[in-house]
Formats: structure tokens, sequence, C-alpha cells
């Protein structure tokens, strides 16, 4: 008799330890079954710094953080332990598309950039080409004087018109 309240304890005791060590797993997160479907519009979500190959392409390795910062913008992460270092990273998911995402590392010694890492790197001679198809040319052919037979004739006589 005096063993089974020792049994008890030792079996609610067993139970309690047993439940609170059982690992319990988020239920991913899923939207309505109706989205899902082609029909359904989704938004396009962008999401961080948008930065271009002719952004990446006046990057140089000796560039200091203001210049860097000035060509890029601010980067999205800075870790304060870790000064050195700065993590470009742009998200974009298009409608039912999986999410693209595009990350740049860019590293500093003593505030001057040393080495760039990621999907894009600097081509200089992207820039050179992209510099030659900048040059636009306008043509503005010459003035004809198209005013009317009456506009001509008050101007002759010294009376402004309107155009």
């Amino acid at each position: 008799m005096r063993k089974l309240p020792i049994l008890l304890i030792a079996l609610v005791v067993v139970a309690s330890v047993a439940g609170c060590a059982r690992e319990k797993k988020q239920p991913e997160y899923r939207g309505s079954v109706l989205s899902e479907l082609p029909f359904v519009y989704k938004m396009t979500v962008q999401q961080g710094n948008i930065i271009n190959e002719a952004m990446v392409d006046q990057l140089q390795i000796g560039m200091t953080k203001a210049q860097v910062r000035f060509v890029l913008g601010t980067p999205l992460l800075t870790d304060m332990f870790h000064t050195d270092r700065w993590d470009y990273t742009y998200t974009i998911r298009r409608g039912h598309a999986p999410m693209e995402t595009k990350r740049l590392t860019l590293f500093f010694e003593d505030d001057l950039l040393s080495r760039i890492d990621g999907a894009m790197q600097p081509d200089p001679n992207r820039l050179i080409a992209a510099e030659d198809e900048r040059e636009i040319v306008v043509k503005v052919p010459d003035w004809q004087d198209n005013r009317g037979l009456i506009n001509k004739a008050l101007n002759t006589v010294g009376v402004e018109t309107r155009d």
C-alpha cells in the first residue's frame, strides 16, 4: 500500500518531464487554400536594397565607406561586432513565383573597400559599354515660319501676336 503513492508520484513526475521535453513543432504558416489558385492575384513584394549591375560596376577596391554609401545607399544589415562588413540583401516575390534573393557583401579594411562578395561583381567593360550607350543625340529641326497670312501681316505692321 505504501508503494502505491510513491509509484503514482514517480509516474506523474516522469509523465510531466516527458511532456515538457517533447519538442513542439510550430505549424508552418499556410494561407488560404484559395490563395494558391493561379487566377487569384498575389501582389509583388520587394524588400531590402535594390541594387543593379550599373551600381555595382561603379564600385572600386579602395573606395571609402562614404563613397560606397553614396553609390549603393545605406546597407540593410550592419553588424555592430563586425563594423567592417556590410550586407546588402534584396528579395522579391512576384505573384505565385518563388522568392528571388540577391546578396552583396562588402568588406572594409581601415575604412577602405577591400573585398566584394555576392551574386554581382563589378565589371569595368560593362561600365564602359553603358557609358557609350548613355550618349543621346537629339536632332532639332530648323524653325520654319508657319504662322499664317494674317499673323505675318500683323507682325509687319508692328502688332505682336501670340502663337
